[in-house]
């Protein structure tokens, strides 16, 4: 391998290593020109070159690219590239955004809690849009107690006026609508669509508490997890149990987080349960799976959601106070607990969420508040320190401070988060944006729970016990 490539090789990875490496990188030596761009074929003339970049270079929307070179090896400088500078890919916005009331509707199927969801999503379009423009239609779902498996994207595509278009269903478990949010800015970004609608529905309540459990628990490890007796609520149990006692985590503090939510899910006219409780109340519900209690546990929920995306560049075509996609990234983990090197961290959350914080070019500190993937008390504890809002260990002291509440410093799940809100699963991350894109926007429907001055806010959206993680950063 040439010296000068080796050094540049070199020189990237130690760039990454600090968080500002890129996706590609270019290297000249004399008059021969070595470039491997991530995610793209190309041509490399030494494979251990291509194993060693692939191996070292995340996926973090920017490049690395060479900023001198004289010709010879001390000359050959690498600087990194932030966000879409020097690719060519698109900006993305969100210009309208429509969800469903939040519960137990015996009366409707999949298509009607869509239909809804779409139907306030156009409303929601200040200067009103033309269904033709929407090119696809990417739509969570895990599976609807099995009523449609498969073409269920065709169904409510069709059913909300959408014959004919691209449209795909999208499972991950409960980040299925996340996932469904990144796939269509992704689309937009590539320039496949100018507008693409990213939704998500899930009908939970019409089947027997036994379906439930079969369908939620095929979303985890079902070769050692499941037939071992374990269910979501047990394997959230044993994080929290490991985490109090390795942090000294009070059983109130989960307590704590329930009361926050239902505090704001209660001014949340769209949330399953709009009722408040006390801390007592909370405490002393009866038991689940130890430590975790009824009211540390989300409920079943049927809804849906829906988000227009489209090129940010006609934005203005449909509305003057569009909200921005500054940043996004998803991972995946060991999806049995057991096989992962930490049991109270979910390392997905932290690789995802460190992609878009650099997509984005800002950190922890840059975001005025999130909406996070709260399907177990002890879940929101992980996502305060996972995505670098606190330390690890402190996510008790934090809400026992109470940061996370809509007046503190770094508010969480304004919306009531699924703990209060819902967690219809194929809607839950595109409601998440919903929540988002209206906070950003200052249209809450009730200024109780608006957050006040927020410019950027964070989604984060979990499947099953952290085996798919989806995080997205918007920006008004």
């Amino acid at each position: 391998m040439p010296n000068a490539l080796n050094r540049a090789i070199r020189r990237s990875i130690a760039l990454y290593e600090i968080g500002k490496a890129g996706v590609s990188l270019i290297c000249h030596q004399s008059e021969r020109s070595f470039r491997c761009t991530l995610g793209a074929d190309a041509l490399v003339p030494n494979g251990y070159i291509r194993e060693l970049l692939f191996r070292h270079l995340s996926a973090q929307a920017s490049t690395t690219r060479v900023v001198r070179d004289s010709g010879d090896e001390s000359a050959l400088e690498l600087a990194p590239v932030y966000g879409n500078e020097g690719m060519n890919m698109k900006k993305v916005a969100i210009v309208g955004a429509g969800q469903s009331r939040y519960g137990d509707f015996p009366e409707k199927g999949i298509k009607e809690l869509f239909f809804e969801a779409y139907k306030d999503m156009v409303e929601s379009v200040d200067k009103g849009m033309d269904p033709k423009r929407i090119g696809a239609a990417y739509v969570g779902n895990l599976g609807s107690g099995g009523f449609q498996l498969g073409n269920m994207s065709a169904l409510v595509s069709e059913f909300v006026g959408l014959p004919y278009i691209h449209t795909v269903r999208v499972e991950n478990a409960c980040a299925s609508g996340g996932y469904a949010i990144i796939s269509a800015i992704m689309d937009v970004m590539s320039g496949a669509h100018d507008v693409v609608i990213a939704g998500g529905v899930e009908k939970m309540t019409d089947v027997s508490g036994t379906k439930q459990k079969y369908w939620l628990g095929v979303s985890g490890d079902t070769e050692f997890e499941r037939l071992a007796g374990t269910t979501f609520a047990g394997l959230y149990a044993l994080i929290a149990h490991r985490h109090m006692h390795q942090f000294g985590t009070k059983r109130e503090h989960l307590s704590m987080v329930a009361v926050k939510n239902h505090k704001n899910g209660a001014q949340n006219p769209k949330a399953q349960f709009q009722r408040e409780i006390t801390l007592d109340k909370a405490i002393k519900s009866p038991p689940v799976a130890y430590p975790l209690n009824l009211f540390d546990c989300c409920s079943t929920t049927d809804g849906a959601s829906s988000v227009l995306v489209c090129d940010a560049e006609i934005a203005k075509e449909f509305t003057d106070t569009p909200v921005f996609v500054a940043g996004f990234g998803t991972s995946s983990d060991y999806l049995a607990i057991h096989d992962r090197p930490e049991t109270v961290t979910l390392e997905g959350t932290k690789r995802a969420s460190k992609k878009a914080y650099d997509m984005a070019g800002l950190g922890p500190g840059g975001i005025d508040l999130a909406e996070v993937h709260d399907c177990f008390t002890i879940a929101e504890l992980l996502a305060y320190e996972d995505l670098g809002f606190c330390e690890k260990g402190k996510a008790g002291q934090f809400i026992e401070d109470g940061r996370s509440q809509i007046d503190g410093d770094m508010p969480v799940n304004a919306s009531g988060g699924l703990k209060s809100k819902g967690h219809p699963i194929g809607s839950t991350g595109t409601g998440q944006a919903y929540e988002m894109f209206n906070q950003l926007r200052g249209t809450v429907q009730k200024p109780t729970r608006q957050v006040k001055g927020a410019e950027t806010g964070l989604v984060h959206n979990v499947g099953g016990s952290g085996g798919t993680v989806a995080v997205s950063i918007l920006r008004r």
